[in-house]
């Protein structure tokens, strides 16, 4: 049995559709992030920071999202490029790249929503990580400008791990400026796959909006 600890709208929604493009079947659990579950001895237990997502297969636990992507892939020989060939390092690097991303959404996430009280949150942090979240939207747009994913031999779980970003980062940046960007997105939620995910990951437990504006200071 595969079991998948997901909390919805977090990066686990990354996995879930890997084993859906993947035609793994698993046992979803579903976590919150507000109710303190995830610091608790038995999520610990699984993935030792409190985070999801947490892979149970092959009798161990496996976490962060970028290893167990590269486990998944691996493991059943697919959707990735062999050790050895020539996009092995291209695919790695947007695996980690993906991983940038997110921690800048996150930071984002944390200012404008998590952050409490109000008066707490930082105008000057916003815009700073708004402008970083703008960098690595411009490097997406000039890598997918010429090319429908970001390897030049097709889809693989380097779309996974990133096309997970892209409803977020367009949360804090316009899409007028992006494209390139915003038709990879349209391509990566039209996959049967990513859509069998989301019917199954839960409505969004992280946003209440579909823009955040960074307030004035």
């Amino acid at each position: 049995m595969i079991r998948l600890h997901h909390v919805p709208g977090s990066r686990s929604l990354r996995v879930l559709w890997l084993l859906e493009e993947l035609g793994l079947a698993c046992d979803l659990r579903v976590w919150s992030l507000t109710d303190g579950s995830l610091r608790s001895p038995e999520f610990r237990a699984l993935s030792p920071a409190g985070r999801v997502p947490a892979l149970e297969i092959d009798g161990q636990a496996i976490f962060e999202s970028g290893a167990i992507v590269q486990y998944l892939t691996e493991r059943e020989g697919r959707l990735a490029p062999g050790q050895g060939t020539s996009e092995r390092a291209a695919f790695l690097e947007w695996v980690s790249f993906a991983e940038t991303q997110a921690n800048i959404l996150q930071a984002l996430n944390i200012q404008h929503i998590f952050l409490r009280p109000e008066s707490a949150r930082s105008p000057a942090l916003m815009r700073l990580d708004t402008r970083r979240l703008a960098v690595t939207a411009r490097a997406l747009e000039e890598r997918l400008a010429e090319r429908p994913s970001l390897l030049d031999s097709g889809f693989s779980a380097a779309d996974c791990m990133l096309g997970f970003n892209i409803d977020a980062l367009f949360r804090f940046l316009p899409a007028d400026p992006y494209p390139a960007l915003s038709a990879y997105r349209q391509r990566m939620t039209a996959r049967p796959a990513y859509r069998r995910a989301l019917a199954r990951a839960g409505e969004d437990s992280i946003y209440a909006r579909d823009f955040y504006e960074v307030p004035d200071a």
